[in-house]
């Protein structure tokens, strides 16, 4: 299983460097940067090249937002990578806000590290095939 090369949004360097190293321990994940930042974050992704295959971002940066990545993100449209928001703020109204501006995915830290993990685990497999 090849791994998914990922860019990192989030501001505190601690939650960063257990992230990194969690994703990368148990899920085909391989962490190509990261950003602590909107701006970063957009300047990064917008001329990025090779592409990430997914990009986790959390919602409250120290400058900017979570929403503001996903906002910039938007003329990507169909060659942007996937996008999952990973936060403490994962209420139902914040999903459908995230959901709304392109993320695919939505996940709580406090929580949902496990079905992060999976989640990277069915965006690397290969795609079924059909019985001949």
């Amino acid at each position: 299983m090849p791994a998914l090369k990922t860019y990192l949004v989030e501001d505190s360097p601690v939650i960063r460097e257990n992230l990194i190293a969690t994703l990368e321990e148990l899920g085909p994940v391989q962490v190509v940067g990261s950003a602590d930042s909107e701006a970063d974050a957009l300047s990064w992704l917008l001329r990025a090249d090779p592409p990430v295959d997914l990009v986790i971002i959390d919602l409250f940066l120290h400058g900017g937002s979570g929403l503001g990545v996903l906002r910039g993100l938007q003329p990507l449209a169909g060659r942007r990578p996937q996008l999952v928001v990973l936060s403490n703020y994962a209420t139902p109204d914040m999903r459908r806000k995230c959901l709304a501006l392109g993320a695919d995915r939505v996940f709580d830290k406090s929580h949902d590290i496990d079905a992060l993990v999976q989640y990277c685990h069915q965006l690397a497999a290969p795609p079924a095939r059909g019985i001949s």
